[in-house]
């Protein structure tokens, strides 16, 4: 029977290659249901398809560590993910970045309210920060690092705290707050919903690393490398794809797609997991 279970495995593992070679699975690990994937990737899935001559398939996860485990299972082969999630399915999967989907302006910032003697990093001591979810790049890694390298340490120089993005600006406003860690996109939601507040960074962290379409190593590579191979002759055109989903997608308007992208360039998002005492990646800190 121990000689029948790695034949067998082979045999998997072959079949899923085989079975990439002609059709790819695609899921995007932020998006749950079939539907929303329909309606938010249903053009580039359409233009992908156009330019590859392969059949995409949408393949819902119902969680990152889901994504994760169909990876390792060879049931998904392609996936679109935010930085810090890359960091984990890396480590767990060994899949690379196949192509870079960067987002102009995507960097963190810790923003108070003008006036409250609030004007540095350094006023934060002692205060109480909001943080987005655990593992958010752009609204808890990011904000966590930008005060680190300013001087003030995560968990000890003041309070830290995770609240929904909506209730802490609210309570920011109200006072109960001194302080919350949010993307650019997030100020800028913001200041239209409350044109009188003076919103005030008073942070603000180096761009952050792009999101990043992995691709699983049981792939055929061959088609892998054709999917690169179409964002980079027509990157523009599957842009222009994604751009036609709906509104959250435009956070790649005026990006481009990288091809050259390495598993170095997110160094930076293990040194935030670092700050925030994470040194190993093998688990999703909020899954």
């Amino acid at each position: 029977m121990r000689r029948l279970i790695p034949a067998l495995l082979a045999v998997t593992v072959t079949a899923s290659t085989a079975f990439a070679a002609d059709k790819v699975r695609f899921a995007v690990t932020e998006i749950e249901g079939l539907e929303q994937l329909q309606t938010e990737f249903g053009p580039f899935r359409d233009k992908l398809q156009q330019l590859t001559g392969l059949e995409i398939e949408f393949q819902p996860v119902s969680s990152r560590t889901s994504a994760v485990e169909a990876m390792n299972s060879g049931l998904l082969e392609l996936a679109l993910t935010g930085p810090s999630e890359y960091v984990v399915m890396h480590e767990m999967t060994k899949a690379d970045v196949i192509v870079g989907w960067q987002r102009p302006d995507y960097f963190a910032q810790v923003v108070t309210i003008a006036g409250r003697g609030i004007n540095s990093p350094k006023d934060l001591t002692g205060k109480k920060i909001a943080f987005g979810s655990a593992g958010s790049t752009s609204t808890h890694l990011g904000p966590a690092q930008v005060l680190t390298d300013q001087g003030l340490s995560y968990g000890k120089d003041y309070q830290s705290l995770h609240i929904d993005r909506n209730v802490a600006i609210q309570a920011l406003i109200n006072g109960d707050l001194d302080a919350v860690g949010m993307s650019f996109d997030h100020l800028n939601s913001a200041r239209k919903a409350f044109p009188n507040v003076p919103f005030l960074v008073v942070a603000r962290g180096r761009d952050l690393p792009d999101d990043a379409l992995m691709a699983s190593p049981l792939a055929d590579q061959a088609t892998i490398e054709k999917i690169r191979k179409a964002f980079t002759d027509h990157g523009q055109d599957l842009l222009g794809s994604v751009l036609d989903g709906t509104d959250d997608n435009q956070k790649y308007a005026q990006g481009v797609f990288r091809s050259s992208i390495q598993d170095s360039d997110y160094d930076y998002v293990r040194a935030m997991y670092n700050t925030i005492g994470i040194e190993t990646f093998g688990k999703f800190i909020d899954e």
